[in-house]
């Protein structure tokens, strides 16, 4: 099975940084679009940023200029790097990969478990 592992979630103060990593493993072929997705209380799952294998990027407005998406294709490894979070930063975060895996030519969709990343002011 392909499985997406994250880690560096935390607490942090205002004005601080973080960052993310998020490592697919099993069987695959190839890992292609990777993303990093945030889920606050009460609000609707919205993109962050993403990646495609070629590092081509893509940010949401609320984090232009202060996150920073980048990848690893050596470790099928993408990471996301915080700067300046605000208190409404605050939110599960979650990375998801489309993936090719070596038992057959369908590129599919995985998630990760999440992570929480809390911005105290």
């Amino acid at each position: 099975q392909v499985q997406l592992v994250e880690s560096g979630g935390g607490l942090v103060q205002a004005g601080g940084s973080l960052t993310l990593s998020c490592a697919a493993s099993g069987n695959i072929l190839v890992v292609n679009t990777m993303a990093w997705y945030r889920q606050a209380p009460g609000k609707q799952r919205e993109l962050v940023a993403s990646i495609t294998r070629g590092s081509n990027t893509n940010y949401a407005d609320s984090v232009k200029g202060r996150f920073t998406i980048s990848r690893d294709n050596a470790k099928n490894t993408v990471y996301l790097q915080m700067n300046s979070l605000k208190p409404e930063d605050t939110a599960v975060y979650y990375c998801n990969a489309d993936i090719r895996t070596r038992a057959g030519i369908i590129l599919l969709n995985y998630w990760g478990q999440g992570t929480q990343v809390t911005v105290s002011s």
